[in-house]
């Protein structure tokens, strides 16, 4: 089966955790909003938005159509992919235990996005300067060694070098958590030099991962957008504490 993900071209967002299980599965997919022609671009992304060709109409992208089924929420895609593809635990109390964590990780990319639009999306940036720089600079004191701590403290728990967030076996939250070190890496490179000296396991998981064939071929290909000021992870200078 050929799964498709629709999500907006040119920026990672929340999407970059769907692609980057998709890679690691060496799943077939298509990433249908940077294709070209009738059935490609932000159009095709929008009819399913409308809430009229599908029974169940997702609220915003990224939403994954499998067959006949078309999955929304980031979490609730990873839910299904990781299971079908083996990127999530045997046991039910496994899957339940990884899909906690992923939306453990959801709460930090919303805060992440509040940190520069920290009173409305439908504002430009500059509308909430002020704002943003006192919720950035809350964030990167307290918010990021919060969470990052949490799940060092998972990986500790672990101690073998081979360790991943469920055990010994690779999932799905794994990936997201190397998305979520590259993303506040980019975003917030001189608190993250400063706050990394505390999560060596994270950090070493992060790189364990960048190393994996697969996605390092990703990484290094054209379908893994850049990171922008338009995504979740943005980097404003004056945020970076």
């Amino acid at each position: 089966m050929r799964y498709e993900l629709y999500y907006w071209p040119s920026i990672q967002g929340r999407g970059e955790f769907v692609r980057l299980t998709l890679e690691e599965a060496g799943a077939d997919y298509v990433d249908v909003a940077t294709q070209s022609g009738p059935r490609g671009g932000v159009p095709a992304l929008l009819r399913f938005l409308d809430g009229r060709s599908i029974q169940h109409p997702p609220f915003a992208p990224p939403f994954l159509k499998a067959g006949r089924l078309v999955i929304g929420q980031t979490a609730n895609i990873l839910l299904y992919l990781g299971e079908r593809h083996g990127l999530a635990p045997e046991t039910e109390s496994g899957r339940l235990w990884i899909h906690q964590l992923q939306l453990t990780m959801a709460d930090l990319v919303q805060e992440v996005h509040d940190t520069h639009h920290p009173i409305s999306t439908n504002f430009y940036y500059e509308d909430q300067r002020m704002e943003a720089r006192r919720r950035a600079h809350d964030f990167v004191r307290t918010r990021i060694p919060k969470y990052l701590g949490y799940f060092e403290k998972i990986l500790a728990r672990g101690r073998k070098s081979t360790s991943y967030l469920g055990g010994p076996s690779l999932s799905y939250a794994d990936l997201s958590l190397f998305q979520l070190v590259e993303g506040l890496r980019y975003a917030f490179p001189r608190a993250m030099a400063r706050i990394e000296r505390k999560c060596r396991h994270a950090i070493d998981l992060h790189d364990r991962i960048a190393a994996r064939p697969r996605i390092a071929a990703y990484l290094a290909s054209d379908r893994r957008p850049p990171f922008n000021e338009e995504g979740i992870f943005r980097h404003y200078r004056e945020l970076d504490v």
